[in-house]
């Protein structure tokens, strides 16, 4: 008997050594890999932000408006020109068949279509652009923003950690603000107009809310930080087009859950944060945690619709 156990701690230290040097081998030799890729997209990338900087000589402020204005203002109607296309038609199937509340915008109506879009565009030029004005300054003021070296992309995450924080507790905050009945009724209630919202709707909404809700919670951070001009704009294009995403109206394959927020569309007193956070900790979620958009709000992996695979309860009958 002892021989056998002898035998059998033998194989085992043999099989487990050879694996972990097997392990050990595999990690040196994918993190050697990784590390090279990492170094060459960064050379990659100073390298066509001095390009970049060279072209305007310089001049803070072209590169300001175009990195903080127009790269986030393509994103955002690049996205939704997409979205708005399926909205209209009802095509291509791919994205219309993972609409959350079956039958709403199917088509959806154009003429609040038209109104959404001339109110978003008129909150962009109007509002957003010359709050930029005062950021820029406060940017020139850190003296980081305009840098010929670039953030390394460690000291980026860390910087989207906290722009994510802050938003959520702004937006959090100041969105239950405007959820009060005297602000509800003058100022609100426009962006509530559309109970299933589209991803344009994401910046329809009255000129005080806009400020203080969509623009306010995403300009705080970068000025706070002091960052970069390449951050603020990777940064505002990933807002805009998370909160596309959020009001699309489709839970589409390998994107955020929208869910969350389409469900605050549906009730108003629910789901008032980005992350939902806040409303864990204030219990401002406690309807939607009992809802079949609950067990929804996830990412979805694979190409069938979330409301197939779990499909709203059947009503009852009167």
């Amino acid at each position: 008997q002892e021989e056998k156990l002898w035998d059998a701690m033998k194989i085992t230290a043999c099989v487990l050594g050879t694996g972990l040097l097997l392990f050990t081998a595999l990690v040196n030799s994918g993190s050697w890999y990784v590390q090279n890729i990492w170094d060459t997209l960064g050379r990659f990338w100073q390298t066509t932000w001095l390009k970049f900087y060279y072209l305007f000589e310089g001049k803070e402020w072209p590169v300001f408006l175009l990195g903080a204005a127009l790269v986030p203002s393509l994103a955002f109607w690049c996205f939704n020109g997409i979205l708005m296309v399926a909205d209209v038609t009802g095509k291509p199937t791919f994205i219309t068949r993972y609409r959350i509340q079956l039958g709403k915008n199917d088509p959806v109506d154009t003429k609040k279509l038209r109104q959404a879009i001339y109110t978003a565009l008129c909150n962009q030029f109007f509002i957003s652009l010359p709050m930029l004005v005062p950021m820029f300054y406060v940017m020139k003021w850190w003296g980081n923003t305009f840098s010929k070296e670039l953030p390394t992309f460690h000291w980026f995450l860390v910087e989207l950690s906290i722009f994510t924080l802050i938003e959520e507790i702004l937006f959090y905050y100041t969105h239950r603000l405007v959820h009060l009945p005297l602000l509800y009724k003058h100022i609100h209630k426009k962006h509530h107009e559309w109970t299933a919202p589209i991803g344009v709707v994401s910046i329809y909404a009255h000129p005080v809310e806009h400020i203080l809700s969509n623009t306010l919670p995403v300009m705080t951070g970068p000025m706070i930080m002091g960052s970069h001009i390449v951050s603020i704009a990777a940064w505002f294009s990933l807002a805009l087009l998370t909160t596309s995403i959020s009001h699309c109206g489709y839970h589409l394959p390998f994107l955020p859950s929208p869910e969350f927020h389409d469900f605050h569309h549906l009730k108003f007193n629910q789901c008032y944060g980005v992350l939902g956070v806040l409303d864990y900790l204030h219990a401002t979620d406690t309807v939607f945690r009992q809802t079949k958009a609950y067990e929804r709000h996830r990412v979805l992996l694979s190409l069938t619709p979330l409301s197939e695979s779990i499909p709203e309860a059947p009503r009852r009958a009167e």
